[in-house]
């Protein structure tokens, strides 16, 4: 049985629980955390992307075998920081989605961003935003919100 932390509590996954089980998976279907959402399953649209450790992180591609004992999982559902708060907050403001699908992933890597860097650059955003897919090309409301959140930070 893995023992991991997700969005603070601690979690024990069954031993019947196939190693190759993919995290997004464990999520979803033994968790019921449907935030994160599965796009792809080959890392490459970031609607899967969780928090390891703090790191963002596509969850798809991130077998449960792989994941140390006790690490730390923060989902959607369990972003709880100031700036968590005012990505979401300018998400909502400046009426980024439209499907909706991709914004959990676009959620928690604007946070990632403003947490370790105040006032990106428009550089910064592209970098650290590189990846996640938007099907509906928000990207012009996206990199706002970034900024929008950011000028709320202070």
């Amino acid at each position: 049985m893995a023992t991991i932390f997700v969005n603070k509590e601690r979690v024990d996954i069954a031993a019947s629980v196939p190693g190759d089980t993919p995290l997004l998976w464990v999520l979803r279907d033994n968790l019921n955390l449907t935030g994160t959402k599965y796009g792809c399953g080959m890392a490459l649209c970031g609607a899967c992307t969780v928090y390891l450790d703090g790191q963002p992180t596509r969850s798809c591609s991130v077998p449960l075998s792989a994941l140390k004992p006790g690490v730390e999982v923060t989902t959607i559902e369990g972003l709880k920081s100031k700036e968590a708060t005012a990505v979401q907050a300018a998400w909502e403001k400046l009426d980024v989605p439209q499907c909706g699908y991709c914004q959990s992933g676009q959620v928690m890597a604007a946070t990632a961003l403003l947490a370790s860097k105040k006032r990106p650059t428009d550089a910064d955003i592209d970098a650290a935003m590189t990846g996640i897919v938007c099907r509906c090309a928000t990207y012009v409301r996206i990199r706002a919100a970034i900024k929008e959140a950011s000028r709320a930070l202070g």
